[in-house]
């Protein structure tokens, strides 16, 4: 169903319940590797609470537990009802009071509407933010453009920026053979519009039932429905308060970071836009609703193996460059991280306490990634002895060519000649009630917060969810972080510490000097083949 239409007659809600309920931070107990039967090694470090803060958000009770290894992963949680040409980023001092400590398990209990008036006359909206995907082969070629013509995909030095489209250009028309014969394989497009179009329809019928009436739209970064076009319906419906919401799990710079960025350029430049109250909600991965659909999905998926308790359980992430981690301060990595642990304490709560693992998929381009690699990690544990695999999806909640090829078809065929004899994969969230109602708490929960002005007290009302403005919570990663470096970035001396990186930074560079004489000179074989325009 299109989502940008208006919103049909809600469906009959539940009678309202009597007893008052809260939703609370519920502190996550410290970890210990001992407490897993394993013989490979964990990948991510212990969660050690070192500290606790109560926080009385609205008479609600909250309770916050630091980790050691997040102590740097915040979310800014100041809300404005509208936009500042001329306010400055915050600095690194003045930040720390408008930070959020992440990394606790959300139990909602959403209050009833009818105890807690948070929509009144206004007009609610709610925004998915999603990838986007080629429909059609034909569109896989300009799909690819939109990608990498992004400079937070694509980071060229400074004075390269003017060839940030020409590259993506070049780049997206060498990958579009390779990338339509995936696509061919999974049925001649990307089914995620048709699944995010779904969820987002799910997420209203739960949103009217919970007494919240409510429009959803759908934004994608790089395909239609775009972004542009889910702002302009949004006007045009007259929505005065909204929630974003990004379908990524965990926050990254090249993914919710990049929507967010384009939203915030869209806000800046649109009057009625800058008055219009909104939050964001930039990762939810902590949520309990979250969690337990994925324990539920990988608890049926382990009863299809013979013997489940020996299988191998094998968390593959969408991978983002590793400068982006270590120079850039993308808090993905510490995000997915802690996202495993909390599933993995979730399945022990039901004694399933396989062996697992987390790696890292769908790697691009010459310059290192976030280790280890999903496909060399097979093969290790391959080597290692491993003959049951069970394949989970944990940055994905909607099924795309990186599961339905990458995953089912290219990662299935290196484990079983590997060595691993068995086999499975647990799907993609879609439209798994749990996990949409939980979805739906979220986006309750926020509403109190949309437009509130609450910088001068903000110790009384730290929000239930991570939530802060387009260009606060863009402001909170920028300040505090050197810009993204770019693609190219040479070890000192010119050495690098693998061949194949080396040469793939020498096949760059070379590529942006080609660049530079077809720009300069207007003649070479992008003339030639039409993909830049001729001026003579």
């Amino acid at each position: 169903m299109n989502m940008k239409g208006l919103i049909p007659s809600p469906p009959c809600s539940s009678a309202a319940s009597s007893s008052s309920s809260s939703s609370t931070f519920l502190r996550p107990p410290c970890l210990t590797s001992a407490s897993r039967s394993s013989k490979f090694p964990r990948l991510s470090p212990q969660a050690i609470c070192t500290s606790q803060r109560i926080y009385h958000c609205s008479g609600v009770h909250t309770e916050a537990c630091h980790n050691s290894y997040l102590s740097k992963n915040y979310i800014v949680a100041r809300f404005s009802s509208g936009w500042s040409e001329t306010q400055p980023l915050f600095s690194k001092q003045s930040l720390k009071k408008y930070l959020v400590p992440l990394g606790a398990l959300v139990t909602s209990k959403t209050q009833d509407a009818s105890d807690t008036p948070i929509v009144g006359d206004d007009k609610i909206g709610v925004l998915l933010l999603n990838l986007g995907g080629p429909e059609t082969l034909e569109d896989v070629q300009p799909f690819l453009f939109n990608l990498f013509a992004d400079p937070d995909i694509i980071r060229l030095p400074r004075l390269f920026r003017f060839l940030q489209k020409p590259l993506a250009q070049f780049i997206s028309v060498l990958r579009a053979p390779k990338s339509k014969e995936g696509y061919a394989s999974i049925g001649g497009g990307s089914p995620l519009r048709q699944i995010t179009d779904a969820q987002g329809e799910e997420l209203r019928k739960f949103l009217w039932a919970k007494n919240v009436p409510a429009n959803v739209y759908v934004g994608m970064r790089y395909w239609h429905p775009f972004t542009e076009e889910a702002i302009e319906q949004i006007k045009r419906d007259g929505i005065t308060k909204l929630v974003v919401l990004p379908l990524y799990p965990q926050f990254s710079i090249s993914t919710s970071g990049s929507s967010l960025r384009l939203l915030e350029s869209i806000f800046r430049e649109d009057e009625y836009l800058v008055n219009m109250q909104h939050t964001v909600i930039p990762s939810w991965y902590q949520r309990e609703g979250y969690i337990k659909a994925m324990a539920d999905l990988i608890e049926k998926e382990l009863i299809n193996f013979g013997h489940p308790e020996q299988v191998m359980i094998f968390f593959s992430a969408h991978g983002v460059p590793l400068a982006y981690v270590e120079e850039a301060g993308d808090p993905y990595k510490a995000e997915m991280e802690e996202c495993v642990d909390l599933i993995m304490e979730e399945l022990e709560k039901r004694r399933i306490t396989n062996a697992y693992t987390l790696a890292y998929q769908s790697r691009v381009g010459p310059v290192e990634w976030l280790k280890p690699y999903t496909d060399e990690t097979i093969i290790e544990l391959g080597q290692k002895g491993v003959k049951s695999l069970l394949a989970v999806p944990i940055s994905f909640v909607s099924e795309h060519i990186e599961t339905l090829e990458e995953i089912d078809v290219e990662y299935k065929e290196l484990a079983l000649k590997s060595g691993i004899e068995k086999w499975g994969r647990v799907p993609a969230l879609g439209c798994e009630p749990t996990f949409i109602s939980d979805l739906a708490d979220a986006v309750i929960e926020s509403l109190p917060y949309v437009g509130a002005m609450a910088v001068s007290n903000l110790e009384a009302r730290q929000s239930l969810v991570p939530l802060g403005s387009v260009e606060e919570l863009l402001a909170a990663y920028d300040s505090q972080r050197r810009e993204l470096p770019p693609p190219v970035t040479m070890w000192e001396w010119g050495w690098t510490k693998s061949a194949e990186t080396w040469n793939g930074r020498a096949a760059m560079l070379a590529v942006l000097v080609l660049l530079v004489l077809e720009v300069t000179t207007g003649e070479g074989f992008l003339h030639q083949w039409g993909i830049l325009p001729s001026f003579r």
